[in-house]
């Protein structure tokens, strides 16, 4: 009259069925769990001081997959293909992840100053895009910037002086040493088609685009917007911290 009830079938623990079952329910999660990764949301460690003091180390960070484009799962493996068009540029101001263009397999995280027809230049830590300064203004009440920073071998937090900048709608804070002799610049260059020029917010102490060169935008896994958790191990060469105040940080 109701109908009869499905049953459920029960395989014996450890026969060739029981096997099958479970190989086959942990294959359907992970290729969930990796396809999810793969085209939506991401999450990285940050193991270097170049994005201080927007992100410090030990930061981990929340990356949005779909920034550019919606992804075909796994393709990144292989040959990228988005959906309905190519991969767009990121916006300028946009902390990106993407495959270091020296060695692909490891990820770098700076931030995006320079789209394609870009002309940059910088001297003496003063950012000049398409002819135009980028201006900056001084923070004087520091602490909070100034305690992310560890003292290192020619690196001494109390040199260190921060200003507010912003790059198309994104406002951040960049970190520099005054004392140093020279500062890492960049002669006016043109940023070509398919490539971005970046850097790092903590500009005395970040190997960049001023280095390397461009990144091509087909290496750009996502966008960078949440800090979710901050925790520097303790087995780590860097200084064991801990940092609950940082999580729900918006980059």
């Amino acid at each position: 009259m109701f109908g009869s009830k499905k049953e459920v079938v029960k395989h014996p623990m450890f026969s060739k069925e029981w096997f099958k079952y479970e190989l086959w329910s942990w294959t359907y999660i992970i290729l969930i769990v990796f396809g999810f990764r793969s085209t939506f949301i991401d999450h990285y460690h940050i193991p270097s001081g170049s994005l201080l003091p927007t992100n410090a180390i030990g930061d981990s960070i929340v990356v949005s997959k779909m920034s550019y484009g919606f992804k075909v799962p796994f393709s990144e493996f292989f040959n990228p293909m988005y959906i309905g068009g190519e991969q767009k540029a990121p916006a300028r101001g946009d902390i990106v992840v993407f495959e270091y263009p020296v060695d692909p397999s490891i990820l770098f995280v700076k931030r995006t100053v320079g789209l394609p027809g870009d002309t940059i230049e910088v001297f003496d830590n003063t950012l000049i895009i398409n002819g135009q300064e980028i201006t900056k203004t001084k923070i004087e009440d520091d602490a909070k910037y100034r305690e992310l920073y560890d003292e290192k071998p020619g690196q001494d937090p109390k040199d260190m002086v921060f200003y507010e900048q912003q790059l198309g709608d994104k406002k951040f804070v960049i970190g520099e040493n005054p004392t140093f002799f020279r500062h890492l610049g960049q002669d006016k260059i043109t940023v070509p088609e398919g490539h971005v020029f970046v850097m790092g917010d903590n500009r005395d102490y970040s190997s960049d685009s001023r280095v390397w060169g461009f990144v091509p935008i087909k290496n750009i896994r996502g966008r960078a917007f949440m800090v979710w958790m901050s925790l520097v191990y303790p087995w780590s060469q860097e200084k064991f911290h801990f940092r609950p105040s940082r999580i729900g940080t918006q980059l």
